[in-house]
């Protein structure tokens, strides 16, 4: 099935656009091939996305959750919604952050042998499931994580969740080099 909101073209990006990706990305890669193919989409609407890019960046790295539990919580939403897009791109950030092949691949079940791990996963699925989480979850998050980090755990399950249902939504598909831009923007940042 093809998208039914494709990349906007190179020759279609002006000014405005080039500027709503500013929150997460350097200016020589404000172009549809630096963006990828999920701001390329976002960048047809550049007044949301320049609302939205600074709390997604924040959520994806500035947040006070540890990056493993970030992914964890990530890979769930992903696995839960059907998300290609965001499971193809947490994969190499979840290794990254210290989680092996299998450790991925169990957090999409919502499993895990770790249990703090354990309970960050049955939190994403009580927020995806109530919307709330249960007191018992909230005060074992409470014995691991400070306020703001369990504020920051709803706020990502949250925002990967809308993420996920957008590109879901306007057919976004991981780039099949999804790896090597992550190798490119990691040696960027470095």
């Amino acid at each position: 099935m093809p998208p039914r909101l494709p990349p906007l073209p190179d020759d279609e990006w002006d000014e405005r656009t080039r500027e709503a990706l500013a929150a997460l990305l350097p200016r020589p890669m404000r172009t549809a091939e630096g963006a990828g193919n999920a701001l390329s989409v976002l960048a047809r609407h550049p007044e949301l996305t320049s609302r939205f890019l600074p709390f997604s960046t924040y959520v994806l790295m500035h947040s006070t959750l540890p990056p493993r539990l970030r992914e964890l919580v990530v890979l769930r939403v992903a696995k839960r919604r059907n998300c290609a897009y965001e499971w193809a791109h947490h994969q190499h950030l979840a290794e990254e952050a210290g989680l092996t092949e299998a450790e991925i691949e169990a957090a999409g079940q919502g499993k895990s042998a770790e249990p703090l791990d354990a309970l960050v996963l049955t939190a994403v699925d009580e927020l995806e499931d109530a919307s709330a989480l249960s007191d018992g979850t909230w005060a074992g998050l409470a014995e691991h994580l400070d306020e703001q980090q369990r504020m920051d755990l709803v706020f990502t399950v949250g925002a990967y969740a809308l993420m996920s249902m957008a590109f879901n939504t306007f057919g976004i598909r991981p780039e099949d080099d999804a790896r090597e831009r992550a190798e490119r923007r990691r040696a960027r940042d470095h």
